[in-house]
């Protein structure tokens, strides 16, 4: 089961929620850079991370499961998120350039269908990021954030499920060291500099790229074996060969003399 949108609004306002957004929203620009020109969809919920990209992309748009429910976005602008069928986005093929999912495939009831409605919209050659709790991190045990439920993935089951949905994983990276305790959240950027050094392996959050390929296939031709058929006369013996040439030069109504 989803968690409810305004438990997720509610924890993103939070001291140890602005840390996460912080911390992973820098990874995505890193990642993307702005995004310029580009058309961005966050699916789950992902606003906290792409409101940076907003300013240099050509289309920024929040999509969030119709489980999970959904808010205005961004609160003071024209509103940019839609409710949405988790297995049936109402967009049309090829239409964004790239995604960011965040809180959406841990609790997704069949999340390969998800990913396979995320290579429908997403462009020939374009790039999906895919955030989830890590398996042997802390926030994957703290039932009081969003990251505490539904499944973590370790990086190898993720790259797995993305071939599955016919993406092709081309990098990743580890976010989120603080612990998850409120009281921790002032020191999240020491955190984050000193864990990725010293504790890779206790990052909170993974997060993986990947990229939509589309290929022209080439027919194979196959050998196919024919049988020769046999003539049904057979040479007289000690005739020869007559060439074309040689038939065409004979005159008109020329008979064969018998021996």
């Amino acid at each position: 089961m989803r968690r409810d949108v305004l438990e997720l609004r509610q924890f993103y306002a939070s001291d140890l929620g602005r840390a996460a957004r912080i911390m992973v929203g820098r990874k995505v620009v890193e990642t993307w850079d702005d995004a310029h020109g580009l058309d961005v969809l966050a699916l789950g919920y992902a606003t906290p991370f792409v409101s940076a990209l907003r300013p240099a992309a050509r289309r920024v748009i929040a999509a969030m499961p119709a489980q999970q429910g959904v808010e205005i976005w961004p609160a003071d602008e024209r509103n940019l998120a839609v409710l949405v069928d988790e297995n049936q986005l109402p967009f049309p093929n090829a239409l964004f350039d790239r995604i960011l999912l965040a809180h959406a495939i841990e609790e997704a009831p069949d999340a390969v269908a998800l990913l396979r409605e995320v290579w429908r919209v997403l462009a020939p050659s374009g790039r999906v990021v895919v955030t989830v709790a890590a398996r042997n991190g802390l926030w994957a045990n703290a039932e009081k954030t969003p990251f505490g439920h539904g499944r973590p993935y370790t990086r190898g089951q993720l790259a797995e499920l993305l071939r599955e949905a016919e993406l092709e994983p081309s990098g990743w990276t580890r976010a989120l060291y603080v612990p998850p305790l409120s009281w921790t959240a002032g020191w999240a950027e020491g955190f984050e500099q000193a864990g990725s050094r010293l504790w890779p392996g206790f990052a909170g959050l993974v997060l993986m790229e990947a990229v939509k390929q589309t290929f022209a296939v080439k027919p194979r031709g196959a050998r196919v074996r024919v049988r020769a058929a046999k003539p049904v006369l057979a040479p007289a013996p000690g005739a020869q060969p007559v060439s074309r040439a040689a038939i065409e030069r004979r005159p008109l109504g020329a008979a064969r003399r018998r021996p």
